[in-house]
Order: C-alpha cells, then structure tokens, then sequence
C-alpha cells in the first residue's frame, strides 16, 4: 500500500510541475515567401549578342537588358523598304499620267485626223451636190462617203487617245496602286516591329533573378531569355488545413515571425482558395469524424520590411 501510495504522489507530482512548468507548444504552420515574376523572350528567333544585365542586378522599366542578332531580319527590311519605294513610284506614275512628251504626240495625232477628217467631209459634200445634179455616180459618192466615215471613226479614236494621255490612269488603277503602296507599307512597318525585337527592355520595375541562355546561344521564338522578379509584389503562401483555418477570412489580419530576418511581421489575408482533391488531406474517418482539406492561404505585408527576399521561411502561429 506504501507502494502505491508514493508511485501515486509521484505521478501527480509529475503531472504538477508538467502544468506548471512546460509551456503548451503553439500549433505552428510554416509557409514561404513568394513574389511575382514576369520573363523577358522575343518574338522572333536570333542569337544572344550580348546581355546588359547580371542575376542579382536591380533593372527599372524600358532598361535595356539583352540585344539579339537576326541577319535574315535585317535582310526582310532593306526587301520591304525597296518594295514600298517601288509601290510609291508605281503610285506616282499613276497619279501623274502620262509624259509630257506623250501628251503632245497624241495631240498632234488628233490634230491630224481632225484635218483629215475635214478634207473628207468636204469631199463628201462636194460629191454629193454633183450626184444630186446628176453629174456625179452612186458608186463614187459610195466610195467618198466611206472615206469620211473612216476620217470620223480616226478622229474618234485620236481624240480618245489624247484624252487618256491628258487624264492619265484610270480612278481604279490609282486605287489598286494606292493600295499597293499602303501593303508595302504594312510590311516595313512589320519588319521594324521585328527590329525592334532585337533589343530586349524591362516592362516592370524589378530583380533578375535567373537569365537561361549564354552569350552567343541561339534562342527561338517565345523563348524565355531571363526571369525578373517585381520585389515589391511580395507575399507569404501558406498551406493550412481546414481544422486551423478558425475563421480566418479575407481581409483579416495575421501575425507572422520571419525566421531570416528575427522580425514579427503583420500581414492582410488576401487570397483563399481550396487545393482540391489532389492536395494533402489528413483521413479522420477512423474516428468517425470527416476528411479535412488544405487550403491555400496567401497575405501581403502590410508594410515592406527591408530584408524580406522570396524564399524566406514564414511562420503563422
């Protein structure tokens, strides 16, 4: 009995100090830091001339961060450009007409078969009041009247000549050469979209944090030639089970410890959002209790620390 008495005391002894003395450990979910990012490509394929920037290197928006070498681009521009000169010549020509020169030598033909055609109408006047005296035959006013007729139709045609000479192309064929000269346009401004591929700018204020190809590699269309990394875009990810989520809500405000830089640091809840079937769940159905899903929680800092990088390890009690 003595036995069981002392081995009861020191249990409940045990049990004391353990109360009073042991701290309860706080149910602790660890995350990381994470940050956006963008990548700089190119549209068009060449090879790395040379690379503006380092890993590491802080770049500001439309800093020139690699220049790419593309022959076969250079070559497209100087065909475009040609092709859009010779479509404005085409277009020139259409609108100006014909020479000068030209114009004067179809004039001097209409002169010509208007004196032509004068003289036979007069002979056709002429016999034709001697075949009405009588003194003249049907067959030979016949024969002067197709000579005027022909004289009519030559001036006709001389005239036409000169007018198309004066007038110059035709209001469609302007237009088919303004067009022409509009698609040759297209292509150069096309191949100067190309060009300036070639120099590669940061879009958004940020850290390179990985650049993929070397110096003299060739690289293809869309693909990426570095990461940047926007600093200032900065938030902790967290995967919590449903069981600690108690509440939490967007908008809410968490305490959080970063390990890395021994600082406590407020965040706002800004992005919650089921993991799904695939992610890590935790069984209690031997209990007779239910399946508990992870859920994604992401919060930015309510004010920038300086220190804080991504990767860092995040702790929410």
């Amino acid at each position: 009995m003595i036995a069981i008495v002392a081995m009861v005391g020191v249990i409940a002894l045990v049990a004391l100090i353990g109360y009073f003395f042991i701290p309860d450990r706080d149910n602790i979910i660890q995350g990381q830091m994470d940050v956006s990012e963008y990548r700089i490509s190119s549209k068009v394929p060449g090879r790395i001339l040379e690379l503006k920037v380092s890993e590491g290197d802080f770049v500001h928006a439309c800093d020139t961060v690699a220049i790419l070498e593309a022959p076969e681009v250079n070559a497209q521009a100087e065909s475009a450009s040609a092709a859009e000169k010779a479509a404005t010549a085409l277009s020139d020509m259409a609108n100006k007409g014909a020479r000068q020169e030209q114009i004067q030598g179809a004039l001097e033909l209409w002169n010509k078969a208007k004196a032509g055609l004068d003289i036979a109408k007069k002979s056709y006047d002429r016999i034709n009041r001697l075949y009405e005296e009588g003194v003249m035959t049907a067959q030979k006013r016949d024969e002067v009247y197709a000579n005027y007729q022909a004289s009519l139709a030559q001036e006709k045609a001389a005239k036409s000549q000169y007018d198309m000479a004066v007038n110059g192309a035709r209001e469609e064929e302007r237009r088919a050469a303004a067009e022409k000269v509009n698609m040759a346009k297209g292509n150069v401004s096309l191949v100067n979209a190309y060009k300036k591929e070639m120099v590669q700018i940061a879009t958004i204020d940020g850290e390179v944090s990985e650049i993929y190809p070397k110096i003299g590699e060739l690289v293809g269309t869309g693909s990426p030639i570095m990461t940047i990394s926007i600093i200032d875009d900065i938030w902790g990810d967290f995967n919590v089970r449903e069981d600690q989520l108690k509440g939490l809500k967007m908008g809410d405000e968490i305490n959080t410890y970063i390990p890395a830089i021994e600082k406590d640091v407020k965040m706002t809840v800004y992005f919650i959002k089921d993991q799904g079937s695939y992610a890590v769940w935790k069984a209690t159905k031997e209990n007779g209790q239910y399946d508990m899903k992870t859920f994604e929680v992401k919060a930015r800092p309510i004010e920038m620390i300086e220190g804080i990088r991504p990767g860092m390890s995040v702790i929410l009690k």
